[in-house]
């Protein structure tokens, strides 16, 4: 497939379990439909809230969102399942099993990828790579350096998916350990400049691979009101070129809809996040047919 352009963005709200399928009404029939389904900051929480919780009684769990993931799955094979990273921590799940159940839960969801959280460090680079067996799916990251520790060369920079002829770059990136991550727990790992990856892995993937979409799995944060400066989901969007979505997590913003930033051409970018704690999956359609793709997105309340 040649390189295309978004030809038009909407943004549905928020729908439930028995969300239809989209038609493809208005498309030609050469439209190939892929679905990106995702979450963030799932903080080990297994089990829904219960029914006198008062803010979200009922919702969450992975047996929900694993029935919502196998029903789309019916609907269309072509389908990514990603993760923005805090896979661990949050439930004594964590504090007994270590990660072991959140990763055996993970793959029998056969999630597809997924990028590291800081919270991904709390039982340090030990911890998350004894329970790397359990995954049957990969961790990228392009910002943290892993060379001088155990994860060299297991948590790579990118991974290409093909799905119905469809090539799709995907990349992570993560937020400075320093000061947020006991320097014991991420040993040599190196932080580098999440802007300046960005553009070596969109070069990359765009340029040289010929990637029709290319996606950032960002453990960055959405945004950030007390620190304008620090770097965001919102200011990496406006500061690269050619992503065509940003998938977050970190800062455990409840989007409805994914907002749309501008980037250095001008070209509008997708960036999304759907809160934390397996409350909600985001799901978003893309469209594409010789010359075009586009999009609806929408979040799912588990």
């Amino acid at each position: 497939m040649k390189r295309r352009d978004f030809i038009q963005k909407t943004a549905a709200g928020s729908a439930f379990l028995a969300l239809p399928s989209v038609p493809l009404m208005g498309f030609a029939t050469s439209v190939k439909h892929l679905v990106i389904l995702h979450t963030n900051d799932v903080h080990s929480h297994i089990d829904p809230f219960p029914a006198d919780d008062p803010k979200n009684a009922n919702k969450g769990g992975v047996s929900r969102r694993a029935s919502l993931v196998e029903s789309i799955r019916k609907e269309n094979p072509n389908v990514l399942l990603l993760d923005a990273g805090d896979v661990f921590q949050g439930t004594p799940y964590f504090n007994y099993y270590g990660g072991e159940l959140e990763f055996k839960l993970m793959s029998m969801m056969k999630y597809d990828l997924a990028t590291m959280g800081n919270h991904d460090f709390d039982n340090g680079i030990e911890g998350f790579y004894k329970q790397l067996p359990n995954a049957n799916f990969e961790f990228v990251s392009a910002n943290y350096n892993f060379k001088n520790t155990i994860l060299d060369s297991i948590v790579k920079p990118y991974k290409i998916f093909i799905k119905d002829g469809i090539k799709i770059g995907i990349f992570g990136l993560g937020v400075e350990l320093e000061g947020l991550v006991d320097k014991k727990n991420y040993k040599e790992t190196v932080y580098l400049n999440p802007v300046d990856m960005a553009t070596e892995m969109v070069k990359k993937l765009k340029k040289e691979e010929k990637c029709d979409l290319v996606i950032c799995l960002s453990h960055l944060g959405y945004a950030y009101k007390d620190d304008p400066e620090k770097i965001c989901d919102l200011k990496l969007a406006a500061q690269t070129k050619d992503i065509d979505l940003i998938i977050g997590g970190h800062t455990h913003t409840f989007l409805d809809k994914p907002t749309i930033v501008k980037n250095l051409d001008g070209n509008d970018v997708l960036v999304n996040q759907v809160g934390c704690y397996g409350i909600n999956l985001g799901r978003i359609d893309f469209y594409f047919d010789q010359d075009q793709k586009s999009n609806v997105s929408r979040v799912i309340s588990v």
